[in-house]
């Protein structure tokens, strides 16, 4: 899961993005409205996360105008404005939920839980992300199957991740690329091929169903092979007779 950090306080900003890393996100922060903006416009985040008190541009001019864009991610307005006016003014504004300072990890945590199962999108669980035959856990960068466990580079888990928010929909080249090395890469089209043909390997070295099918021209999309695997004649045995 891809989260977007905006806040202004450097020190609570790193101990925010530490603290998020540290429970298996990928995390992009930022320090102003107008970097705020520009990222959440390429509407590559599951969560926003937006001081409401932003350099530049307020947290909810900037909230304002992504929903004007169309970007419909989760957003939590993270500001010292606490009284009833300033909470329903956020909320009225299009926030998904409004958490005041100070406050600790473990919330901040469950309302970024609570935001993701409310729009639908699989939150992060302590026993990872489970799709048909496998588990993801992004914590230990493991992933289970019928026939075992494998460790992935935190780029594969990135990637899986990606497919594991959206199984058996499309996802286009462009998409995968931003939301896996993010908006200020310059990678190259070539590694996505080939961290595809690495997590290939790795669902059949587990023995899943599930494979990563080529839409050509498009992109790749995560579906599951459910067709019975056809099992060899048995050999009859020959009778003698003497």
């Amino acid at each position: 899961m891809r989260i977007l950090l905006a806040e202004d306080d450097k020190n609570l900003n790193k101990a925010i993005t530490w603290q998020l890393k540290n429970q298996g996100y990928t995390v992009d922060s930022c320090y102003d409205g107008e970097e705020a903006l520009y990222y959440g416009a390429q509407d590559i985040y599951d969560v926003i996360l937006l001081d409401r008190m932003l350099p530049g541009l307020e947290g909810t001019d900037v909230m304002t105008a992504l929903r004007r864009q169309s970007v419909n991610a989760p957003v939590i307005l993270i500001t010292a404005l606490g009284t009833l006016q300033d909470k329903i003014e956020g909320l009225d504004l299009g926030a998904d939920d409004y958490l005041v300072k100070p406050f600790e990890s473990e919330e901040l945590l469950a309302r970024i839980r609570c935001v993701t199962r409310r729009s639908g999108a699989p939150a992060q669980q302590s026993d990872g992300l489970t799709c048909h035959d496998i588990t993801w856990s992004a914590r230990d960068m493991c992933l289970t199957g019928p026939c075992g466990v494998t460790t992935l580079s935190r780029r594969e888990g990135s990637l899986l991740e990606s497919f594991l928010h959206a199984p058996e929909q499309t996802l286009i080249r462009e998409t995968l690329l931003l939301k896996v090395w993010g908006p200020d890469s310059d990678v190259e089209e070539g590694n996505l091929d080939n961290y595809i043909y690495f997590l290939r390997r790795r669902l059949k070295t587990i023995g899943s169903v599930l494979r990563i099918k080529t839409v050509r021209g498009v992109g790749y999309r995560l579906e599951a092979d459910l067709k019975e695997k056809k099992t060899p004649p048995q050999k009859r045995n020959r009778l003698s007779f003497r």
